[in-house]
């Protein structure tokens, strides 16, 4: 019995019995944790995996690949006085030294917003303020544009922004999971253009799939990257036309290189990754939280990565499901995490916790 909620389950059904007709035995993997969602909430989970093929999911959620290291340092500019904005799925996530709800509590002036425009405006009123700006191609543009369009003197941002092909570049190198196709995902590429995954393509490549976020969208994504499998073409196909052309957003791409440069920055799970995150451009450096407040950061604490028993960042590189956690649904939930995949609506353990059955 499908548990699905399609415009078109007639389609759905096709879609799973090519894929059944196919003998597959297959892993893929995405990096956007709205995928995941869509993956668990509408069934499609477990309909593939009757029909031999397992998804998982790697590092595409902001929060989660976001380091203690730079909580800690958003943590540390708050306790010093200076206005913190950031969304609001930061402020629960851990570190040794607390979180960021946890010093709004004790009186620090951290305020949660929906956009950088948000900061702007809070901006006005208070004597500094920092925007916490986290996020993929996806997000970068809008944090981009604020710090190109004169900003008041008091803002500055401390960039966490992360840049998706090094992530995918280190789990290839790293060889600690089978993948047999990448889900690409859809909003990324609506700025990147699909040109950025054709690195990963070709005869020593595996076979990717640009895919939307409707349930459909993701059957199709699925039964596209199976057919590359069974022809042995290793490709990258866009699913998703109706919003990702193959040249992506040039102007999005141009406010990104005049904003930012990329640099060298560990992402939590992985090592350090060459130049897979975005640093506040040098001609805007009066803008730079970590230049401007770089003697309050200097006193920031040291802290380990992952608190003891949150296994979020082998999550994170799909060596092991959320479930597959000592911690998961125990230990750690929502209510009281051990780590961000919890914390984050996009993160794997706070999905599976959701809906798990």
């Amino acid at each position: 019995m499908m548990d699905l909620r399609f415009r078109d389950e007639s389609t759905a059904s096709k879609v799973i019995s090519k894929l059944r007709e196919m003998d597959l035995e297959l892993r893929f993997m995405h990096v956007c944790g709205t995928h995941q969602d869509t993956l668990v909430k509408f069934g499609l989970e477990r309909m593939l995996s009757e029909v031999g093929i397992t998804i998982g999911q790697g590092p595409g959620c902001p929060v989660c690949v976001t380091t203690t290291k730079e909580v800690v340092e958003a943590i540390t500019l708050a306790r010093s006085g200076v206005t913190i904005t950031v969304f609001g799925d930061m402020m629960a996530v851990p570190t040794p030294v607390g979180s960021l709800a946890d010093i709004k509590a004790e009186g620090a002036d951290v305020r949660v917003v929906y956009s950088v425009e948000d900061a702007l405006r809070m901006s006005a009123d208070v004597e500094r303020m920092v925007f916490m700006a986290i996020g993929f191609e996806t997000t970068s543009p809008s944090t981009a544009y604020a710090l190109l369009n004169e900003p008041p003197k008091n803002f500055s941002v401390l960039s966490c922004h992360r840049l998706l092909p090094p992530a995918l570049v280190a789990l290839f190198s790293m060889g600690e999971v089978r993948i047999d196709g990448l889900i690409q995902p859809g909003h990324v590429a609506t700025i990147t253009g699909t040109e950025i995954f054709e690195r990963f393509a070709g005869p020593k490549g595996v076979p990717q799939v640009v895919t939307g976020f409707e349930p459909l969208d993701l059957l199709m994504g699925v039964y596209m990257l199976a057919k590359q499998v069974k022809e042995g073409r290793s490709e990258v196909e866009n699913e998703y036309p109706r919003v990702v052309r193959p040249e992506g957003n040039p102007k999005a791409r141009e406010l990104l290189s005049r904003a930012f440069r990329p640099v060298d920055r560990a992402w939590r799970g992985f090592p350090v990754l060459p130049l897979s995150a975005l640093e506040v451009a040098d001609d805007l450096a009066d803008h730079n939280a970590r230049l401007i407040y770089e003697d309050v950061l200097r006193d920031a604490p040291q802290v380990k990565e992952d608190m003891g028993g949150c296994r979020c960042g082998e999550v994170l590189r799909g060596i092991i499901r959320s479930e597959e956690c000592p911690a998961f649904g125990k230990g750690c939930s929502p209510k009281r995490p051990m780590g961000p995949c919890m914390v984050s609506r996009e993160g794997s353990c706070n999905i599976s916790y959701r809906y798990r059955e």
